[in-house]
């Protein structure tokens, strides 16, 4: 229930808090003293549309808030632990209007989107007028309400979970269809792709390995070459050792003719020949030592090229190959195996097309009996709202073929004003006067089903006789045993069938230079007069006292 309701600077309100009680409260007062504004005001808390006009003049700002004591398993309290908003024994909404047109919205003084308050807010409170068509505007609002006033819920949550499943069984089995047509379309290049690639069996990493091998490799045949071209020099045919070996052994046989002149220049070519030996010893060794293999690096030339080129194909890194190969492997799996898993895919898709068909037809016959019930007990509360001649129908059609979330039904709400004139939509047939006690007849058929915890009704009683008022009194007070109602009204027979009494008024503040409304409870002798005033207008005499009374007492004016 809405439990108070506070109000800075708002139109012609300077500063203002209300105290609500459960039960029927009705706001009371003359013609321009502010009950609209009061509603505003509630709405803008409750999310509605924010505007520079409201703020009072010379105000920057106004500030409303609303707090509300719903029941603790009410549904608000999980929209915002959904949301990540704290909600303790009370939900606080507060909307704060700046002169410049822009808006803040805050719940439990957490910002949030205006989006999210005024979600909230429309799980909190309903807000109808005469010409307010929000509560019956719309095949899903209509489907709504009968689900609720059926007690319906749980089955309509079932089927919603079936309908969910279903298409989650559908798309399953239509994604595998596309996978098994797109394969078959490509199903030839598939074979020749995943046969490349097994015989070639690339591995993550092995490009940047052999690259490596080959830098390596051609480095080692750089080296390789310079040996053997140093030891063809050296023991090659070439090779100046024989003729050197030929120079010391002439020049030896004529060391004794020389007279110790060349014995000098022998043994420095035998040094000679001693270390050209020893070059070619050592040339031999390295060459043994680099071990080189000149068909390895033709080897691994070619692997790395036949890598690199199977990757430009498929436009993949080297990297991605043994990824590619996997996937063009499942692929053509899909291809040879998709057949019997999409047959059991069809299976399953069946099979959860039953279960929803068989949940949303027993949901369809729910409805139409509650339809019948929900038709019938509106219809119980036409007369004594002098609608005596007309009919309240509830229509529910079905289309199998066209199922959802909700199940396969349409619901609407048909009305008939007057015999022989032909039922149509309650929202182009009924007049604003009808539209607003068909409204109360469906509410008070629903009760606490299908309603916010409050219900706010603007004014629902103009233009309609006493003994009408007297009904529509009646049917609120009776409304309020199940859910708070505050009502705007001008009827004193709405009036004294109250709980609570909330008088608006504009007085004139110090100085004279503007009027501020305010609201007053009032019991007693003081609601009494308001009543009376109510009956007899400016001049309020004692026989208008006597009526108020008696309508007080319960009994007609």
């Amino acid at each position: 229930m809405l439990a108070n309701l506070s109000i800075n600077d708002i139109v012609l309100i300077d500063r203002l808090g209300i105290d609500f009680d459960p039960g029927l409260t009705v706001l009371t007062g003359e013609t321009g003293a502010g009950k609209s504004i009061l509603l505003d005001a509630l709405a803008l808390a409750l999310g509605a549309r924010g505007d520079a006009a409201l703020v009072r003049a010379g105000a920057e700002r106004g500030q409303v808030t609303a707090v509300f004591a719903p029941e603790p398993r009410h549904p608000a309290y999980g929209m915002l632990a959904e949301n990540g908003i704290e909600a303790g024994d009370a939900i606080i909404l507060r909307r704060m209007q700046t002169s410049d047109g822009k808006t803040r919205a805050f719940i439990n003084d957490q910002p949030v989107s205006v989006s999210l308050l005024r979600a909230a807010g429309a799980l909190l409170v309903e807000i109808h007028g005469q010409h307010d068509d929000r509560a019956l505007i719309g095949a899903d609002e209509h489907r709504r309400l009968l689900d609720a006033f059926g007690g319906l819920d749980e089955d309509v949550a079932e089927v919603g979970r079936l309908h969910r499943a279903l298409k989650a069984a559908e798309a399953e089995r239509d994604a595998l269809r596309a996978a098994i047509a797109a394969a078959e379309r490509e199903a030839d290049y598939l074979r020749a792709a995943v046969a490349e690639l097994e015989q070639l069996s690339p591995e993550v990493g092995e490009e940047a390995a052999l690259a490596d091998r080959r830098q390596t490799l051609m480095r080692s045949e750089k080296v390789v070459g310079d040996l053997n071209d140093a030891f063809g020099v050296l023991a090659g045919n070439a090779s100046p050792v024989p003729e050197l070996v030929s120079l010391v052994r002439r020049l030896d046989r004529k060391a004794a003719d020389t007279e110790g002149m060349v014995e000098s220049v022998v043994a420095a070519l035998g040094r000679a020949l001693d270390e050209i030996e020893e070059a070619r010893r050592g040339l031999e060794e390295a060459i043994r030592a680099c071990d080189h293999d000149p068909g390895e690096l033709e080897r691994v030339e070619e692997r790395l090229f036949a890598i690199r080129a199977a990757a430009r194909k498929h436009q993949v890194p080297a990297d991605d190959l043994p990824a590619l190969a996997v996937d063009f492997a499942d692929r053509l799996r899909a291809v040879d195996n998709g057949n019997e898993r999409l047959a059991a895919l069809d299976r399953f898709a069946a099979m959860a097309a039953e279960l929803y068909r068989n949940a949303a037809h027993r949901l369809s016959e729910q409805r139409r009996l509650a339809a019948d019930a929900l038709s019938e007990a509106v219809e119980a509360e036409l007369p004594a709202l002098r609608l005596d001649r007309a009919r309240f129908m509830v229509s529910v059609t079905s289309d199998a073929g066209r199922g959802g979330p909700a199940g396969i039904d349409d619901v609407s709400f048909l009305v008939q004003t007057n015999p022989g004139t032909p039922a149509g939509p309650i929202m182009k047939v009924a007049s604003g006067g009808e539209l607003s006690r068909f409204l109360l007849a469906l509410k008070v058929a629903l009760a606490d089903r299908g309603s916010a915890p409050t219900l706010v009704f603007d004014e629902i009683d103009t233009g309609v006789g006493g003994a009408v008022a007297e009904a529509i009194g009646r049917r609120l007070e009776r409304l309020a045993e199940r859910v708070q109602v505050l009502s705007v009204t001008h009827a004193p027979q709405v009036a004294a069938r109250a709980g609570s009494h909330l008088v608006i008024s504009k007085s004139v503040l110090a100085g004279g230079e503007r009027v501020a409304t305010g609201v007053e409870p009032v019991a007693g002798a003081k609601r009494r007069e308001e009543i009376a005033r109510m009956l007899a207008g400016a001049t309020i005499s004692d026989e208008a006292r006597a009526a108020a009374q008696r309508l007080m007492a319960g009994e007609s004016a």
